[in-house]
């Protein structure tokens, strides 16, 4: 096992103490093998919750063993799928999400799997990861929830673009990713119309059409191996991101606004896409 102090851009994988991890951990170390980059395993051994006058040593033993165990069939099972690959994996003491947006800081990418809670429970379970680390966490978070699907010949990769500076970086790393992986980009604007339409609905259009044409400029001459098509949608940005994205490798976002729980910095799209998209949803930082 290694300790805190990992070396700096590894991928990084969080690997759950009871539930199914192989679907993350295939997305991390197929992401570090493309990258040339190192495996990190990390598992969280969550605090008992009752600490007057019982003496919980035993049993947090007893849970650090078994996640070690874990650890260890987890690393074995990605050098059985990238022999090449350096994986290493550490077992530390606390709540899950917290001790994944910690260890973030030295990652270059952090992926989990989802447990498909609800919208209540994925915020105020102590247990939850998927929200918290991808408000919190200050490197790329990859969110693998449903099992690998058909995609479509040629594979591709979606990037919503929304004009944000966030979604201007989550643009940039779907051209590398689509290049790393032989795929084209295909960049989604949505737009959603108002209740009450202050201008023309072809005059909106055009305004993100352009606005597109301005994001995707100079990335193509950057990435000459990357097809990019160009799409502006109509309706609700999370419906129609979802259906784009349904036979895609990944859709692609900007981390960006300010939810309406406790103040993290998530916006309600990419919320959305974390309980909708059936493909890895991507959130990258604004820089």
């Amino acid at each position: 096992m290694t300790g805190h102090g990992a070396a700096a851009q590894d991928i990084l994988v969080g690997i759950d103490p009871v539930r199914e991890w192989h679907l993350p951990l295939a997305w991390a170390a197929d992401e570090a093998h493309r990258r040339r980059l190192p495996l990190r395993l990390v598992l969280a051994v969550p605090p008992p919750r009752d600490t007057h006058h019982v003496d919980h040593t035993p049993r947090q033993t007893a849970l650090r063993r078994a996640g070690a165990e874990r650890v260890e069939q987890a690393r074995d099972w990605a050098h059985g799928r990238h022999p090449e690959l350096a994986v290493a994996g550490d077992v530390r003491d606390g709540f899950p999400a917290p001790v994944l947006a910690g260890a973030a800081q030295h990652a270059r990418m952090v992926v989990l799997g989802s447990r498909h809670l609800g919208r209540v429970a994925e915020v105020f379970s102590a247990g939850s990861l998927v929200v918290p680390v991808t408000a919190q966490a200050a490197c790329p978070v990859v969110v693998v929830g449903d099992a690998d699907h058909t995609t479509q010949q040629p594979p591709y990769v979606v990037a919503g673009i929304d004009g944000s500076a966030a979604s201007a970086t989550a643009l940039v790393f779907a051209f590398d990713e689509a290049d790393l992986r032989g795929a084209a980009v295909r960049a989604v604007s949505v737009w959603q119309p108002p209740v009450l339409p202050l201008h023309s609905r072809e005059a909106a259009l055009q305004a993100q059409r352009a606005l597109l044409a301005e994001t995707t400029a100079g990335l193509s001459e950057k990435y000459p191996d990357v097809h990019l098509t160009h799409e502006v949608l109509v309706g609700h940005p999370v419906e129609e991101l979802a259906r784009a994205a349904e036979h895609a490798l990944a859709v692609v976002v900007g981390r960006r606004g300010r939810g309406g729980y406790t103040g993290m910095r998530i916006g309600s799209t990419v919320h959305g896409l974390l309980h909708r998209a059936h493909c890895p949803v991507v959130t990258v930082p604004d820089g």
